[in-house]
């Protein structure tokens, strides 16, 4: 077992520079302290490490087989020690996130962008996953925080901030322009054909829930795996489209599609920020952080 590191640095440092007096200046000690480790270490080894030469020690076979390890061992050390600096400093390192294609898209790519200019040395790495799915990653610790819309069950471990508000609409093309402009009861959704996320989405499970509490069940004509595809099949009147507002805001605005009104009001919803409260954020996480505008939170 090794009893004490500090004389295999002593003895890596003599090594190297095959003196003592140059060991005790790499080393901020005295030279009588260098000797004193050598010593011990060789005491504990039971075996000659050096012998003197003209201008300094050279090693013996026996020290040139430890060298070759310990060298190994010391300069993987500083290799680390270099990399948590530039940890530190961020100059190195990655975040791991988890995220859906909306939360992604219309909250976190900004400040990705920022924070890419600030420290491009930090790889960013993005799991694209609707929100159960991120939620079990940041459980099984994969990813450093997520990016999720409510509804959802955070569990003890998780921190929730909410950093933004959602709004769930019905869209429509031309096909379907005698609801525009009509305020309509939610019952007549069962009479048109709907297109939907799928169900594993934390969208889905809200809309679902909505209706069900009014007394509609929706048996979905589409169910599709993006909002920009919902959006994409309701600009070709494939059925009347169930997103969150940004996806469909622009073609809204260019009179491509138009939003159905309701006489009942679909609560809005939140993104979230999540990171497990028992793991500590690294470095460059509390830096994006600290861009969203959440640090310390």
């Amino acid at each position: 077992m090794v009893s004490n590191l500090e004389y295999y640095k002593v003895f890596y440092h003599v090594a190297r520079l095959g003196s003592l007096t140059l060991a005790a200046q790499a080393l901020s000690i005295s030279q009588p302290a260098v000797s004193q480790s050598l010593r011990q270490l060789e005491q504990q080894l039971g075996i000659s490490l050096f012998y003197r030469v003209a201008k300094g020690v050279r090693l013996t076979k026996e020290g040139e087989t430890l060298y070759e390890y310990v060298s190994r061992g010391y300069e993987q050390l500083e290799m680390g020690e270099q990399r948590l600096r530039r940890m530190r400093d961020l100059e190195a390192g990655e975040i791991r996130i988890g995220a859906s294609d909306m939360t992604l898209q219309y909250y976190l790519l900004p400040y990705l962008e920022r924070f890419h200019e600030e420290y491009p040395e930090i790889k960013v790495i993005v799991t694209n996953a609707p929100t159960p799915d991120t939620l079990g990653l940041l459980e099984q610790g994969k990813i450093d925080f997520g990016v999720v819309s409510t509804p959802f069950e955070p569990g003890e471990r998780v921190r929730t901030v909410p950093v933004r508000e959602l709004e769930d609409i019905f869209v429509a093309g031309r096909r379907f322009i005698a609801c525009k402009n009509r305020m309509l009861d939610l019952q007549e959704l069962r009479r048109l054909p709907m297109i939907f996320l799928e169900e594993n989405t934390s969208t889905r499970r809200f809309m679902d829930e909505f209706l069900k509490k009014s007394g509609i069940c929706i048996l979905p004509e589409f169910e599709l795996a993006t909002s920009g595809m919902i959006v994409q099949f309701a600009l070709r009147s494939l059925g009347v489209g169930c997103v969150v507002r940004d996806f469909a805001q622009k073609e809204i605005d260019a009179g491509r599609l138009f939003e159905l009104r309701f006489n009942k009001m679909i609560p809005k919803r939140s993104v979230c920020i999540v990171h497990d409260n028992r793991a500590g954020l690294s470095t460059a996480a509390r830096a994006l952080f600290e861009i969203i505008g959440l640090e310390g939170k």
